[in-house]
């Protein structure tokens, strides 16, 4: 396909059609690096993994584990937990660190919320996390139908706590806000992804200080629900960059923060810059606890929703431990759930 050519609705691009058009052009990484031994993805119980699978079929349902390939995927499903991604599984935006595809997205589905909510009666989930792609080809960014999933989920499972992940609602922030405020979820997440002077290479057609306004936004409309931001580190960012990003989030009233690293999904996509070590990890937690964040989770495997509901209810960041091996001889350092 050349890359001018507008992909068909419900076509999916990936790699390098899909990173194409963007400003700052991806350079194909020839070897991916080799992870360093403190990343290790946690593989738990394979029937439970295909049981949510199976369940999230029946539905026609997509989940933000699967389409974007997440490390953790195993570890969650195994716990019986996923986020589920709403408004179909194509995004409307470039992101060249963000393995969903690209493209032209499908009419929305009127009854996923019902089908969602479903699911979550049936996995009889306490916590759940709804995200969604960028759907920039609506007028309200997709805002009445996560308040349609809320609706739902609530109507079934009244005591299930709702976290959402948002997009940012480009041009159309304010009616979005508007719309929400009809239901408020429990949480109110939306990820900033990365300092600013890396926006345009890594947030192509976002902006920093449009999100940071949405998250303030939001808790002016909805002063009691909390609210929660992620970013990714790995990417080119320093370490100055991050403590200042982090006094920005506080700055704006954001109540819970993610950090983790960034893994790159293909070769197609942005290259790690490097693996941030845990110790460095713990010094953006400590930076954090001093400004008053409620929680903040900071360690290399994790990701926005990894284990929300106990970031949420105050548990500390699985743990990261030191171990020696004794056949090698070296420090080793393992992730405890």
């Amino acid at each position: 396909m050349s890359e001018h050519r507008k992909p068909e609705q419900g076509q999916k691009l990936r790699g390098a059609e899909k990173v194409a058009r963007i400003p700052v052009k991806v350079i194909p990484t020839v070897e991916v690096p080799r992870k360093p031994d403190w990343i290790r993805v946690k593989m738990t119980a394979p029937d439970e993994v295909q049981r949510i699978k199976t369940t999230l079929r029946s539905q026609k349902l997509h989940t933000v584990c699967e389409e974007a390939a997440c490390p953790n995927l195993p570890e969650c499903f195994g716990g019986g937990t996923a986020t589920f991604m709403i408004m179909g599984d194509i995004c409307t935006r470039r992101c060249p660190f963000c393995d969903v595809a690209h493209g032209r997205p499908n009419a929305l589905d009127p009854d996923e919320p019902r089908h969602m909510a479903e699911t979550i009666s049936n996995l009889g989930l306490k916590y759940a996390v709804i995200t969604s792609v960028d759907r920039d080809d609506l007028l309200d960014g997709g805002a009445q139908h996560f308040v349609d999933c809320i609706k739902e989920a609530r109507a079934l499972s009244p005591n299930t706590l709702l976290e959402i992940l948002v997009p940012d609602f480009r041009g159309r922030m304010d009616i979005a806000l508007r719309i929400m405020t009809e239901c408020p979820p429990d949480v109110f997440n939306h990820n900033i992804e990365t300092v600013p002077r890396l926006y345009k290479a890594m947030r192509p057609g976002s902006d920093y200080q449009h999100s940071l306004n949405l998250l303030k936004m939001f808790k002016e409309y909805c002063p009691d629900v909390p609210t929660k931001c992620g970013l990714m580190v790995g990417i080119g960012e320093t370490e100055e960059e991050v403590i200042s990003l982090l006094d920005d989030l506080r700055a704006h009233d954001v109540d819970y923060v993610t950090i983790g690293q960034y893994l790159q999904p293909s070769k197609q996509h942005a290259p790690i810059d490097r693996f941030v070590t845990p110790e460095e990890f713990e010094r953006y937690a400590e930076h954090g606890r001093k400004l008053g964040f409620r929680n903040i989770w900071s360690a290399p495997m994790v990701r926005s929703s990894y284990f929300a509901d106990r970031q949420y209810h105050g548990e500390p960041v699985p743990a990261v431990r030191r171990k020696v091996d004794p056949a090698k001889k070296i420090s080793v350092q393992t992730v405890e759930a």
